[in-house]
This record gives C-alpha cells, sequence and structure tokens, in this order.
C-alpha cells in the first residue's frame, strides 16, 4: 500500500507546454550545431515563434504557489530532487515541518511534468522499501513477516 499524499491544489493536466520545452530544446541544439547561415537563420525564425507560444503559454498559466505534505523524508527527499531536475525551486515557511514542502510553478505544467513522475517513482520506492524490509526482517529476526493477531477485548481485563 502506497501511503497518502496529501495536496492542497487541484488537478490540471496539460502537456502543451511541455512539448513545446522539448521542441524549444531541439531547436537550440540546430541552430547552435547550424552548418550554413541558411540553417542558422531558419532555426533562429524557429527558435523566437517557440518562445512566443511558450510566453503565451506562460500568461495562460501563471506561477501559483502550492504546498504538499509528504508522508514520510523519502518522499521529501524524491520530491524535492524532481522539483530541482526542472527547475523549480522548493522552498518552505519558517515553522512548517520537514515533510511540508511549498513550490511556484505553472500548475499545468507541474502537473503533467513534475507531479506524475514524483507518484510513479513514489510508488516504485515504497513498494521497494516494503520488500527490502519484510526480506531483511524474515532473513534476520524472524520469518513469520505477518501483522499482529487481532483479539477481542475481554470485559474486565486491565
Amino acid at each position: 500500500m502506497v501511503p497518502f499524499v496529501k495536496r492542497t491544489d487541484t488537478v490540471i493536466v496539460m502537456g502543451i507546454e511541455e512539448q513545446l520545452r522539448e521542441k524549444l530544446e531541439k531547436v537550440e541544439a540546430l541552430y547552435f550545431g547550424a552548418g550554413t547561415v541558411g540553417e542558422r537563420d531558419a532555426a533562429e525564425a524557429a527558435l523566437q515563434r517557440l518562445k512566443a507560444k511558450l510566453a503565451e503559454i506562460s500568461r495562460q498559466d501563471p506561477p501559483v504557489e502550492m504546498q504538499f505534505s509528504m508522508p514520510d523524508p523519502w518522499a521529501a527527499r524524491l520530491f524535492v530532487a524532481l522539483c530541482r531536475r526542472y527547475e523549480i525551486r522548493p522552498y518552505r515557511y519558517p515553522r512548517q515541518r520537514r515533510t511540508t514542502i511549498m513550490v511556484r510553478a505553472p500548475r499545468g505544467f507541474f502537473e503533467a511534468v513534475v507531479w506524475r513522475q514524483f507518484s510513479d517513482m513514489h510508488a516504485q520506492l515504497w513498494a521497494h522499501f516494503e520488500e527490502t524490509t519484510d526480506r531483511l526482517i524474515r532473513e534476520a529476526v524472524h520469518s513469520d513477516t505477518s501483522d499482529a493477531d487481532t483479539v477481542p477485548v475481554t470485559l474486565g481485563a486491565g
């Protein structure tokens, strides 16, 4: 079972900005690797068009502050690393718990890229932790790794 990760915003998925960023990276690679003046001019024009589209999307999907409460320190570390991978600065305010992470990013991009990757990776990480813990307990402590028994409550016991 994967632990609950609390979010304080709504889910909106938008992949257009991600696609534009990928195209922008490819066009920039073409621009800097262009062999002729014509290739460089065409790449520069494509680069300007993509930057204009990206700026328009940023106006339509402005950065918003989002708060996330992670169930454990490992989830928080994974989440922070993924944010930094996409140049989103994770932070917290004074007196917030270490498992509370704040970010300011375009919601659509964040949902489509960072949150989706975090959800997948966190589920895999949790499954790995469970499997490793069960194996270590079974091999080093006791072969029975089942949960404790449930017994009926008896009146007057105490």
